[in-house]
């Protein structure tokens, strides 16, 4: 237990989600400071937040090792389409279960979570754990923070107009070109003076976007609470809903291993398409909400599968590591 403990800490694990929820119960207790417009919003705050995020992690990705890693291609199709395809495919086909039945939102939160990139840092822990292809692991979940910027909205958008009633599509382009792929382009650019240096204080810059999704979090669900959205839902409903993003991850996880399987992938990589495969980015998620579901109620409602899944893939993955590493170690 003290093992996992530890794990769950170099995860992220530990601080951070009681952290998440009590912005959530803050929300519902006091929502009166996200709601606050002058002299200046949290919500503003936030959005100058996201793109000071997408700045400093470009400035952390060197071009010469993105280049580096594309040798080993066939892994990373498989990481890449699992991540983009298989995951909002899965999701897609329960759809009709939740049409005109009260809990479309909910499907949109999942759809949402299913359309996003595979999480970074939790990702590289836990293959180095399990003693994995780590290169490869920083790679795909690098690579996957950048195909997301185009493909989330991309998917989101096709179903956002239906829940929210409006969807400006260029709009939605050119807010996440200025807020996120320019920061981010402009941090590559700028990864030869100052790479080094984020990558020394990436602990501290890790603080800071914490402190970016908190905002986030607490000011969705404002918006929310304020609209009295939850209201109709019940804790069976709710713990039903943290049952399937539960069955989601080892639904993934098991589909993903078996294929590696079949292609005849090494023990090492199958361990990264495993755990890079199977993860999704509550930081990616949280900021992107700011960006399609701009000025929306409905965000903290979105949000809420999202965040089950964070707080569950990294209790599952944590202990799957451990066992393939006691493994290996026999």
């Amino acid at each position: 237990m003290k093992k996992l403990l530890e794990v769950l800490k170099k995860a992220g694990f530990d601080g951070f989600l009681l952290m998440i929820a009590t912005m959530i119960l803050m929300a519902y207790f006091l929502p009166k400071p996200g709601m606050v417009k002058e002299p200046v919003s949290l919500e503003e705050i936030a959005n100058a937040g996201v793109s000071l995020i997408f700045l400093f992690y470009g400035m952390r990705l060197s071009v010469e090792k993105l280049k580096a890693g594309l040798s080993n291609w066939k892994m990373h199709i498989v990481v890449q389409l699992t991540t983009f395809l298989f995951f909002p495919l899965i999701v897609l086909a329960f759809r009709p279960l939740f049409i005109n039945n009260g809990f479309e939102l909910f499907w949109l939160g999942v759809f949402f979570l299913a359309a996003l990139p595979s999480t970074v840092s939790s990702s590289v822990v836990m293959v180095s754990i399990a003693k994995g292809n780590i290169p490869a692991a920083i790679f795909n979940a690098s690579i996957s923070s950048l195909i997301g910027v185009v493909v989330t909205p991309l998917w989101v958008g096709l179903f956002i107009a239906s829940a929210t009633g409006d969807f400006d599509v260029t709009h939605i382009v050119i807010k996440l070109i200025l807020q996120v792929l320019l920061p981010v382009i402009i941090g590559i650019s700028l990864n030869s003076r100052f790479g080094a240096i984020a990558e020394k204080y990436k602990k501290q810059l890790k603080y800071f976007d914490q402190a970016v999704i908190l905002t986030i979090i607490y000011t969705s669900f404002c918006k929310s609470f304020s609209e009295h959205l939850f209201e109709g839902f019940t804790a069976l409903e709710l713990a039903g809903l943290a049952a399937g993003m539960m069955a989601l991850f080892f639904a993934v996880f098991f589909c993903v291993g078996l294929l590696s399987r079949l292609l005849g992938f090494s023990d090492e990589d199958r361990i990264t398409v495993l755990f890079c495969g199977s993860k999704k980015s509550l930081v990616h998620g949280t900021v992107m909400s700011k960006v399609l579901f701009q000025h929306s109620t409905i965000t903290g409602i979105v949000l809420l599968p999202l965040m089950l899944y964070h707080a569950l893939q990294l209790i599952a993955a944590s202990i799957i590591a451990q066992g393939m590493a006691r493994r290996k170690e026999v």
